[in-house]
């Protein structure tokens, strides 16, 4: 019996200091590479103006379209199998070479579409420079299957920091240059080329392409079912671009998608690396249902431990953060922050459950949740816009808890996990975090007036103090957890 169970054990062992590996590498990196191109990026919010992020909004609608279909779902697919080719690996190259150019082309055909939807004759000009960013994805996309394979993030690691800091050097000297709009679609570029050039070399994928796709309907169905959820995706993320680009101005457009972009830090820029890990961790443990259900729920916690606070947090020193990071040109975002922050734990909960499911080779569930989602959400959308930036904001709040609690009824059984489970997971940081909500507020209120540095400063330090205090009194079991999980005693 010992001699039986002592490779599993092994196994087990070496899957999760894997996966601890990949966690440290790609959440640290992460962390590592987005204080790089925060310092650069709130610097240039300064220096640019409100219109230029609205201009550059505009942009995003088309780009995130064709983005999702540029093929990282088939190399998706290539992580997903258990044993791949060389002749795999070239058919993968060569579709995703194939499907770029078009997809480069295609944008150039509708650039002039979006500049007359839009009426502002610069957003074709802009979309035609950024369809070089095509041409970049084949070297991104395969590198990134083969590394995600082996579990090997350290080297995506580096080269996504050194990536960041040449996007953010970009960025910082375009602003200084007075590029304006220009600035924000000639950082993305340098990202996307030095990471094609940095992971074709670490992973070791240049190979000649194979355009003879005979053999490769694994790939292209597994690759076209993820590219399918993720246009129901683009349609929940960019409708509301969508539907306020045509009824803002750029002025008002731009405050809208920087609130949004500061209140999505923590989903947009921490959860996504930690998805990758995750999706390449289920698929090495796909047919154990109790592993991937028990793994679902405890990443669940940890996860809502730290995005809990950071939202409730941000809603309730909005003011501050705003005038702080952004000035004060940027104050009407306030109230639109303050709002948009209480739909983010929603968001950050939902996107949890597409990884555990695509792992278990279920992508349709995926692509059912966002057909769901981009309805209520566009519903919302359309009501919410006649009360202007605000009344989006307000549109987040009553669509998405139903848009998750649908997700969630579809998901779960998938996956495994009962919605007590995660109940139980989420619940000590939620009432963590309330309070900690609670007490900021009462001492924002009795504070004398301050100028924003300080003030935010102070409110931080008294909300880190009573989440921590609060879990510490009420949720040891959670502190315990989060420890011995650093530790790797469980």
């Amino acid at each position: 019996m010992e001699t039986a169970a002592t490779p599993s054990n092994q196994g087990a062992e070496s899957l999760a200091s894997k996966v601890r590996s990949a966690v440290i590498w790609r959440s640290g990196s992460q962390i590592l590479a987005q204080m790089v191109q925060w310092a650069a990026t709130f610097l240039v919010i300064r220096i640019l103006s409100p219109a230029d992020y609205g201009l550059f909004a505009m942009t995003g609608v088309i780009l995130v379209f064709l983005n999702m279909l540029n093929g990282y779902g088939l190399a998706s697919g290539l992580i997903q199998q258990a044993d791949i080719t060389r002749r795999q690996i070239r058919q993968l190259f060569g579709m995703l070479i194939a499907l770029n150019v078009t997809l480069g082309g295609a944008q150039l055909l509708l650039a002039p579409v979006a500049a007359a939807y839009y009426r502002h004759p610069e957003v074709a000009n802009l979309l035609r420079v950024q369809a070089l960013l095509y041409l970049t994805t084949p070297f991104i996309a395969l590198p990134y299957a083969l590394l995600s394979r082996e579990m090997d993030f350290s080297k995506q690691a580096r080269i996504n920091i050194l990536a960041s800091i040449a996007s953010a050097s970009a960025a910082l000297g375009g602003a200084l240059a007075s590029w304006g709009v220009w600035t924000l679609v000639f950082a993305p570029m340098v990202l996307f080329g030095v990471r094609a050039v940095g992971m074709t070399i670490a992973a070791r994928s240049l190979v000649w392409p194979s355009f003879d796709f005979r053999g490769a309907g694994h790939l292209a169905r597994y690759g076209g079912v993820m590219a399918a959820g993720q246009l129901f995706w683009f349609l929940q993320s960019q409708c509301d671009v969508f539907i306020a680009g045509r009824h803002f101005s750029a002025h008002e457009l731009g405050i809208y998608t920087t609130s949004l972009f500061l209140t999505q830090i923590f989903v947009s820029k921490f959860v996504p690396p930690l998805n990758e890990v995750a999706f390449s961790a289920y698929a090495r443990i796909q047919h154990d249902d109790e592993a991937v259900a028990r793994a679902f729920v405890r990443a669940t916690r940890i996860i809502m431990v730290a995005a809990l606070p950071f939202y409730l947090g941000l809603a309730a020193t909005a003011e501050p953060l705003v005038l702080t990071m952004l000035g004060d040109k940027w104050k009407e975002a306030i109230p639109v922050v303050h709002l948009l922050a209480f739909a983010m734990p929603f968001m950050t909960m939902q996107v949890l459950f597409s990884p555990a499911c695509d792992a278990r080779g279920k992508p349709s569930i995926g692509m059912k949740n966002g057909a769901f989602g981009a309805f209520v959400l566009a519903a919302s959308f359309l009501v919410g816009v006649q009360w202007g930036a605000t009344g989006i904001a307000a549109a987040w709040i009553v669509a998405y808890p139903i848009y998750l609690g649908v997700s969630a009824w579809r998901s779960l059984p998938v996956i495994g996990a009962r919605l007590r489970d995660v109940a139980d997971a989420i619940a000590p940081p939620l009432f963590a975090a309330v309070a900690m909500a609670l007490v900021v507020t009462i001492v924002d209120r009795a504070l004398p007036p301050l100028a924003p540095l300080p003030r935010l400063a102070l409110l931080a330090s008294v909300g880190a103090a009573s989440y921590g205090l609060w879990l510490f009194s009420f949720s040891r079991d959670v502190v315990r957890e989060i420890v011995e999980l650093v530790r790797l005693r469980r």
